[in-house]
């Protein structure tokens, strides 16, 4: 008996690249393809590719050569494929480039070069595809594409304007999620607050009823499965204020990761992003009015052209006013082909990382602040992962309604055997190491 023909596969970048890769996974799989883990064991290897800063480009690249290298046969998607006279100026050997988001693309090449199976088996692919993420929590991408032209990013250049997807088709997807064991849902997009945009809100229907193509619709729909529901990257459009209420009712997480990038009106015309600090707080203190038990995660971009120092101590005065609870800061980056390139004024890279290590000490000792204050405290956490300390004895990690998977802190539970990852579980915070928890059973 012939064996099938076997794809190895490299994925690289943010959750919305994870996302494409599952994509092109499960249909290689409904066609018959088997998937190695193994360059060696492969007939050709996909190398689903980051290009949105020079380190992620730089990742990319090596990640080709090393497939070519092992392997030798090698299809390019992806970001840095959106770029392919990068990608083929480093490693002109490859087979194909594709942009991202391009499924059809992808499997055309892969006919091309390793013919797919006669007799494809579609039963041994499950009904809610295949995954890169543990099988208790998934990404939900709900559009591609952005219609902001912000002076730092060159995302719309690589994916193109806003795409929502079909409501019924992002609800459906969630459905089979669930319905496969998924205890988490993490809402992802280039602009998730700007789903529906494109197709002016328009009607779509899930299980027979009428649902409109809009972020607070989709958020009331989401959260009618019964398992956690998480929004990410949420541009501060003001209708993002009718989901704090869904929060409050305990419908989706009282999580919002909404990436603010400064607090100078100057520097935030610069980047041609919109609101101003002021209104940015008065928000942030309604939300946590309406939702006291609120998590808000933003980034920030410190040393952006122009920046001067009272643009920078006013990025550190919203910082010490806003509380955030969970920041992530990075030094401005000149990105190849973004128009705050040739904005003058440029910051010399020493004090970048001056200010970055400025902004980082405020943030630390919020964040310090913020983990103190949950000690003695009731929590619902997710379980991830089992381990075991040097003794010998079962150690669950696990997170809480505030920690997203991968960038915010986690909850070590002591004695846990009996506990399974996707359970969820009460208990109460005893200790703090740095941005993580200790638990354990709530005290009768």
């Amino acid at each position: 008996m012939q064996s099938s023909p076997k794809v190895g596969f490299v994925s690289l970048g943010c959750p919305k690249a994870g996302s494409d890769s599952e994509r092109i996974l499960t249909q290689l799989r409904a066609e018959g393809y088997e998937i190695s883990n193994s360059y060696e064991q492969s007939d050709l290897v996909v190398v689903n590719t980051c290009g949105f800063i020079d380190s992620a480009v730089q990742e990319s690249l090596d990640a080709i050569g090393e497939a070519l290298n092992k392997n030798g046969k090698v299809i390019v998607t992806g970001c840095l494929g959106a770029k392919k006279d990068v990608v083929t100026g480093a490693h002109p050997s490859v087979l194909a480039v594709t942009g991202p988001h391009a499924l059809e693309e992808v499997m055309g090449h892969v006919h091309t070069y390793l013919p797919k199976p006669h007799d494809p088996y579609t039963d041994l692919v499950p009904p809610q595809g295949i995954r890169l993420t543990p099988n208790h929590y998934a990404y939900l991408k709900i559009s591609e594409g952005c219609n902001h032209r912000c002076s730092f990013c060159i995302i719309p250049s690589m994916r193109g304007d806003l795409v929502s997807r079909p409501i019924g088709d992002v609800l459906n997807e969630a459905e089979r999620l669930v319905n496969a064991g998924v205890s988490e849902i993490l809402v992802i997009s280039q602009d998730t607050s700007a789903y529906g945009v494109d197709m002016k809100f328009r009607k779509g229907f899930w299980n027979g009823r009428p649902v409109r193509t809009h972020m607070t619709e989709l958020s009331q729909a989401l959260g009618e499965l019964g398992v956690w529901v998480r929004l990410h990257y949420v541009y501060p459009y003001p209708h993002v204020d009718d989901v704090i209420p869904l929060m409050a009712e305990g419908a989706i997480l009282p999580y919002l990761d909404v990436p603010l990038q400064h607090a100078s009106p100057r520097i935030l015309k610069s980047m041609k992003r919109p609101a101003s600090s002021e209104n940015n707080l008065a928000r942030i203190k309604a939300w946590r009015d309406i939702c006291p038990d609120i998590t808000i995660r933003s980034t920030f971009i410190v040393g952006f052209p122009g920046e001067t120092e009272d643009d920078f101590k006013m990025l550190l005065d919203f910082m010490e006013e806003a509380q955030l609870d969970r920041v992530g800061c990075f030094a401005y980056s000149a990105v190849d082909g973004a128009v705050a390139n040739g904005l003058p004024d440029q910051v010399p890279e020493a004090l970048k990382q001056e200010r970055l290590s400025r902004f980082m000490e405020v943030q630390e000792r919020i964040s310090a602040a913020k983990v103190a204050a949950k000690i003695g405290s009731l929590q619902t956490v997710l379980v991830d992962e089992l381990t075991e300390d040097e003794d010998g004895n079962v150690i669950a990690i696990a997170r809480t309604k505030g920690d997203a998977p991968e960038i915010d802190g986690i909850v070590y539970l002591q004695d846990a055997e009996g506990l399974n990852p996707g359970d969820f579980v009460d208990v109460q915070i005893v200790d703090a190491q740095g941005h993580d928890l200790i638990g354990a059973p709530p005290e009768a």
